[in-house]
């Protein structure tokens, strides 16, 4: 389980920095610029992608202490 969390944490931190780059930089990687639904919200998107790694990765301590 901790192998899984550890895993999305890091998939959602990679594509939140990736989404704020786009912002940012105008380069075209990622994800979250691709995703209609979040079209003018991307970097409030990138942000919770990136505070949602930082949780999971808190959460995958958590399972290795019990």
């Amino acid at each position: 389980m901790k192998t899984l969390l550890e895993t999305l944490g890091f998939l959602a931190l990679v594509q939140g920095a990736m989404g704020l780059l786009h912002e940012f930089t105008d380069w075209h990687v990622g994800l979250v610029q691709r995703v209609g639904l979040l079209d003018g919200h991307e970097v409030y998107a990138s942000v919770a992608l990136i505070v949602l790694a930082i949780a999971l990765f808190a959460a995958a301590e958590r399972c290795e202490a019990d």
